[in-house]
Formats: structure tokens, C-alpha cells, sequence
């Protein structure tokens, strides 16, 4: 993945009231499906919007990066939340348009009893490969190794694929699960569990590990240190309507990025 050049901002923002002001003569239902990642900021945003204007309804699902590009595409939804750009074909087939709001990492993930700290991108290889079967061929306390992965669809899947091990070929064994969410739980609940999920959705719950001695953060994310990254895409079909360019429009204001800091992930204000 192309590095994207940031401008240094600040990591905290004050919310500001006139934010809000563009949706104030607009009115009607806007719908967003797509990439997990984006969810939990675009909800509370979304929050915010609803409250202060009731003639305006937002609905917001999951299902992938894939499942809101085709979705968007068919005019299903307004717009779709996509983990990495629009591909040349999708763009070409669906007009379509994508808006960077936010910067976010890939986290490798393992149970919080595994005692790994660090892992090599040679070692993540072999792991998601199937040629390291067992932590113990690591020199780590665990055993048998249980891997999990996202769907073909998820943006998350594909960047891992590409970034984390670079275009190598999954082992079959890996069990596939639905979002940032399930793989939590999954790994939670598996001692000997490796996965991998937004680093806007970490938490105590289970343990983020380093890639290469660089760990996972804002800061190595916005440098470029972190490899495992991505941009996080609003996608709309053609030039946005009224109501999403609004909602676009709000999610990289001052506001906006006031939300997206506080939920885990990097604003992107261009």
C-alpha cells in the first residue's frame, strides 16, 4: 500500500456546534453499508446528526468492504464503507467515488495468555501459511496454532493479505469469521488463536503484537513505521447526494475527526 502523506494535526479536537449547520434544511434517509471498521465512529456521528435534526433518518450495516461496494453500485445504499480504495474495474463499473476519512492499522491479534510480544514478517508468513503449526516451533508457550481470517470481501482481509504477508497463500485451515467483532470474540475465547482486526477496535480483551519491533499505534500508523496499514473510504455512486456529501463532509470536520480520534482511528482532514 501506497504510504499517504499526512499533515501533522493535532490528536484532539473540540466539537463544534456549527459542524452540524449544512444538514440543517436537509431532510430524508441516508443508508450505509459496508466495512466494519468505519461503524463505530459513523454511528455516533450519526447520533449527532439525528438528534439535532429529526426529519433526517441514517442507517448503518456491515458486511464488508465487498458487500458495500456492490451494494453501492446497485444503488442500494447511498454509500459504502470500504476498507481500502476503489478498485479501477469498480470504479469504472459503478462510477463510483471514494473519500478518505480516516488512517487505521491492521493488529495482528492473540489471546492475552499467549506470551508472544513480537512477531517477524517472515514468522507471520509462515504462520498464516500453514508452515509454523504449533507456537512452540516459536519458542512460545502455546500449541497448536488457530488461525483466523476474514472473508474474501473484507478490506480488512485484503490488506492484510497484501501488507501483512505479503500476497502469500492462507493456509486452508483458517477459519473465516464476519467482522472486526467476531474476531475478538473468537480469539478471546482461543488460547491458541492468531487473527487480526482494525486497530481502531482494540481492546483489553485481547493482545496486539508488534510486527517486526514496531508496534501497532497512532503514531507508526501516521509515519508509515507500522506497515500493516490502510485509509478507511466512504464510497457513493457518482457525485454524492445532498445528504452523504454532508455526512462525508462531517466525518473529516473538526467534529468528525473529534469522534474519529476518540474511537481508535487516525482523522484524515484533506
Amino acid at each position: 500500500m501506497k504510504k499517504l502523506i499526512l499533515s501533522i494535526f493535532a490528536l484532539f479536537y473540540f466539537s463544534n456546534a456549527d459542524d452540524l449547520k449544512p444538514f440543517e434544511n436537509l431532510k430524508g434517509t441516508l443508508n450505509i453499508a459496508g466495512g466494519t471498521a468505519h461503524i463505530a465512529s459513523e454511528k455516533e456521528a450519526m447520533k449527532n446528526i439525528m438528534e439535532k435534526y429529526p426529519d433526517i433518518n441514517m442507517t448503518i450495516a456491515g458486511g464488508g468492504t465487498g458487500v458495500g461496494i456492490k451494494q453501492v453500485t446497485e444503488g442500494l445504499v447511498d454509500i459504502a464503507n470500504a476498507g481500502r480504495a476503489p478498485k479501477k474495474d469498480e470504479i469504472e463499473r459503478g462510477n463510483l467515488q471514494g473519500f478518505i476519512f480516516a488512517m487505521d492499522g491492521i493488529a495482528v491479534i492473540v489471546n492475552n495468555n499467549l506470551d508472544a510480544k513480537n512477531l517477524t514478517t517472515e514468522q507471520l508468513v509462515d504462520i498464516f501459511t500453514g508452515k509454523v503449526k504449533s507456537f512452540s516451533e516459536l519458542g512460545l508457550n502455546g500449541g497448536k496454532i488457530n488461525l483466523y481470517v476474514r472473508d474474501a470481501s473484507s478490506g480488512t482481509m485484503e490488506v492484510f493479505t497484501s501488507e501483512g504477508i505479503k500476497k502469500a497463500q492462507l493456509s486452508q485451515d483458517a477459519k473465516v469469521v464476519a467482522s472486526n467483532a467476531a474476531m475478538k470474540t473468537a480469539i478471546l475465547s482461543d488460547k491458541n488463536g492468531i487473527g487480526f482486526i482494525s486497530f481502531g477496535t482494540v481492546d483489553d480483551s485481547v493482545k496486539a503484537i508488534c510486527i517486526d519491533d514496531k508496534c501497532p499505534s497512532i503514531e507508526t500508523i501516521l509515519s508509515g513505521d507500522y506497515h500493516i496499514s490502510r485509509g478507511l473510504y466512504m464510497v457513493t455512486k457518482g457525485e454524492p447526494k445532498p445528504l452523504a456529501q454532508a455526512f462525508i463532509n462531517y466525518m473529516k470536520s473538526d467534529s468528525g475527526a473529534a469522534i474519529t480520534n476518540k474511537l481508535g482511528l487516525i482523522p484524515y482532514q484533506k
